[in-house]
């Protein structure tokens, strides 16, 4: 079986964790998250920690990739996920306003961009964004959505790229 799968998910301290209904619920401090538990799955939890166990041989990979996503809604309703950006480029600035984040890219227009429910966008600094909230596929979609504004380009290196991402700059043309 899986090695992730056979992995036993601790629950932080308060914490609940819950299967009812076809759905698996976990609530906490930061707020509350639920994702619908396949048939072929069945979840104990015993003594703080949820053991995960497939039905059958094929919904091994399943149970996997489950219990990831279980283990990541605990640590998001406990600790909460935080997510940064950081734009480069002359008078590329981010200012908040409200639940909307006001880009300045370069475009004739400034972007807008509306924060979803359960996600926080501050800016610490006018060239950094960050993103916090309990559901950690929400804020890496939400941080997708607002760098395909202006990716970052390979000869200046210029638009919005992850907090320590790498980007390989090209060499210009030779005269």
């Amino acid at each position: 079986m899986s090695r992730v799968a056979k992995k036993p998910i601790a629950i932080a301290k308060g914490v609940e964790l819950a299967v009812a209904d076809g759905l698996i619920k976990v609530k906490g401090p930061k707020g509350a998250l639920s994702i619908a538990k396949p048939e072929n799955v069945s979840i104990s939890v015993e003594n703080g920690e949820a053991v995960l166990t497939p039905a059958n041989d094929e919904s091994i990979a399943l149970t996997g990739t489950l219990r990831a996503i279980v283990a990541n809604m605990v640590v998001g309703v406990s600790e909460g996920f935080t997510r940064k950006l950081e734009l480069v480029g002359v008078g590329y600035r981010a200012a908040v306003q409200g639940n909307d984040l006001n880009l300045s890219l370069g475009f004739s227009h400034p972007v807008v961009f509306s924060a979803p429910a359960g996600i926080t966008i501050t800016t610490p600094t006018q060239t950094e964004i960050l993103i916090t909230g309990a559901d950690k596929q929400l804020i890496g979609e939400v941080a997708a959505k607002i760098r395909a504004y202006r990716k970052p380009e390979p000869y200046k290196g210029k638009g919005i790229r992850y907090a320590g991402e790498i980007i390989n700059m090209k060499e210009a043309k030779k005269a």
